[in-house]
């Protein structure tokens, strides 16, 4: 990505949102700090950049045991990116919330770690619909394409080429060209950032997958879903109502070459086939 621009882009809430839901954050540190309860779990929010993880964690810190980390958290992440485990389980240890959430975009090949390392653990793993994250991404990031003629050469100095597997940079060699478009590049970052899920995770009970276009069109089901996935308490209407967001659109950026976007199709497929497996 450009050096102007940050790693995990805009918040696109409204300043009114912003101001309300900090102000709830505000009150509940302050109740949490009154009456410290001991940490039960972790959980780890996990997603492509512009798939709807910061609406995902809105609804977690709507509950009142929970301890969310954004990652423009100074606490938690350097440049968007998790600090070293000795100072995040420094984190945890002060929770005064039973439940401790923390994104994990940068850090998707260091899942299973980070479950393993912060027992009893859970992931929420938010996917989206490839080509409404590609025109989203395209908004705000840049360099998709020199980034990913770096990556196919064997690039690991940060954190996209970091736990790529052999097959999947042999992928991107075939498929790379200079003269891409940038939204095709960001189609190939969704894809290879998504595909660690299936390479490392799939077969795992701690981990869901929540799929955006669901948490936006259907919010009372899927919060709940969430919610009773993770054992949160106090689920309600009000919770669910904080999903603002409805971009969903589905429309194929310019530029992207069929192949592509059938490699792209089979990846959302699966993840689609798996979930209905799962929680049917």
């Amino acid at each position: 990505m450009s050096a102007e621009k940050p790693a995990t882009g805009h918040d696109a809430r409204s300043l009114p949102t912003r101001i309300r839901h900090a102000a709830w954050r505000h009150g509940k540190t302050v109740f949490q700090r009154l009456l410290p309860r001991p940490l039960e779990r972790h959980v780890f929010v996990a997603g492509m950049q512009r798939s709807g993880t910061n609406l995902l964690m809105d609804v977690l810190d709507a509950s009142a045991v929970t301890q969310v980390f954004h990652e423009t958290d100074p606490r938690a992440f350097d440049h968007y990116e998790m600090r070293d485990v000795s100072v995040i389980k420094q984190l945890a240890a002060k929770c005064p919330a039973p439940v401790f959430v923390i994104k994990a975009l940068c850090e998707l090949d260091r899942i299973s770690f980070l479950m393993d390392t912060f027992q009893p653990a859970q992931t929420l793993w938010v996917v989206r619909d490839w080509r409404d994250s590609a025109n989203s991404a395209i908004k705000s990031f840049g360099n998709f394409v020199p980034q990913w003629g770096r990556l196919m050469k064997g690039d690991t100095t940060d954190w996209r080429g970091r736990g790529m597997s052999s097959a999947t940079r042999a992928l991107l060699a075939d498929l790379y060209r200079p003269d891409a478009s940038e939204a095709e590049g960001a189609a190939i970052m969704w894809y290879y950032r998504n595909i660690l899920f299936f390479e490392q995770l799939a077969d795992d009970p701690r981990v869901r997958v929540v799929f955006y276009e669901e948490l936006v069109q259907h919010p009372m089901r899927e919060v709940d879903a969430v919610y009773t996935f993770l054992e949160l308490p106090g689920f309600n209407a009000g919770i669910s109502g904080r999903i603002y967001s409805r971009s969903v659109r589905h429309r194929c950026p310019p530029g992207i070459r069929p192949e592509v976007g059938a490699l792209c199709d089979t990846l959302l497929a699966r993840f689609k086939t798996l979930s209905s497996q799962v929680h049917r």
